[in-house]
């Protein structure tokens, strides 16, 4: 469902930013209005798009767009009865919403990667199950007790994101 091309590129188009369907008709110029307006439509019903504002323009509504902060979190609960399609969608608005906070990073007046402690990588762990058991484990413990901290004056809020998948041997 989310992982359409155009989508894909609306969401894209939006993330780190507000956009109204008019500013994205303009960056996606080669998609059909009609098109367009579809997939939005689409994303917004997915909980892939907020409306963040609603404003009339001549005699018509205009919504601008933005990406959900925080992008979506489902429960354990949820991801364990959810199917294909919708994991597709909470996947798709987890990186949008990755891709959102980058955006606004990179927007800063000033940035410093090294000095505003951000960084990216993908690497590759080698594990049995049991290895993996007590990975999963200890890097629990590690982050509980951080979740616990209030914000303060003295804390930067950071947002780390996790993934873990299978990798097809071979």
């Amino acid at each position: 469902m989310a992982l359409h091309p155009v989508r894909i590129r609306i969401l894209v188009a939006v993330a780190g930013g507000r956009r109204t369907a008019t500013e994205l008709a303009g960056q996606l110029a080669d998609v059909p209005q009609a098109t367009l307006y579809r997939h939005i439509a689409t994303l917004a019903n997915a909980g892939l798009l907020d409306v963040a504002e609603e404003r009339k323009v001549g005699g018509a509504t205009e919504r601008v767009y933005v990406v959900p902060e925080g992008g979506v979190t489902p429960t354990a609960e949820t991801l364990a009865s959810a199917s294909r399609e919708e994991h597709a969608r909470y996947f798709t608005a987890f990186m949008s919403s990755l891709l959102a906070e980058f955006s606004r990073y990179l927007a800063r007046e000033h940035i410093d990667l090294m000095a505003d402690g951000v960084g990216y990588q993908q690497v590759v762990l080698h594990l049995d199950d049991e290895e993996f058991i007590r990975f999963a484990q200890g890097f629990a413990e590690l982050v509980q007790p951080l979740l616990a901290h209030e914000p303060g004056e003295d804390r930067t809020p950071r947002l780390l994101a996790t993934t873990l998948l299978p990798l097809t041997k071979g």
